[in-house]
Parts: C-alpha cells; sequence; structure tokens
C-alpha cells in the first residue's frame, strides 16, 4: 500500500487516465475528487455492491436525457 501525504489542490494519478484530487480536509474528514473514464468503476466500500450508487444512476439519467434532447 503506498501513503501519501497531500495538501488541498494537490493530486495524485493513477496510470494514464484517474487523478484523485484533495479537495478541503476538515478535522479528521478529507473531500476528495475522481477523474476517471466512463469505463472506471468507482465503488465506495461501505455500501452494498448490489445496487448501483445514486450517482452512477443520476449520471446515466442525465447523459439519456440530454441525448433526447440532442435527437429532437
Amino acid at each position: 500500500m503506498l501513503v501519501l501525504q497531500r495538501k488541498p489542490g494537490q493530486e495524485v494519478k493513477i496510470g494514464e487516465d484517474v487523478t484523485v484530487r484533495v479537495l478541503k480536509t476538515s478535522g479528521n474528514r478529507v473531500t476528495i475528487g475522481i477523474e476517471a473514464p466512463d469505463g472506471v468503476t468507482i465503488r465506495r466500500l461501505e455500501l452494498p455492491l448490489s445496487s448501483p450508487a445514486p450517482n452512477v444512476s443520476a449520471g446515466k439519467q442525465l447523459r439519456d436525457t440530454a441525448t433526447d434532447i440532442v435527437c429532437l
């Protein structure tokens, strides 16, 4: 396991396509942002695997709506 210390605004690159950025820290909490291609699954391990994450469902719904609008 690689262990790093980062400050807000600093990034870590994983492979060529995934970037993890520290957005903010507050007490013992860290807010991160993850940029990855559509084909990369990002999972919060504390959530059950059986249901899709809410953000994934919302993103798919938004893409479907945008596609419908473009097709008009």
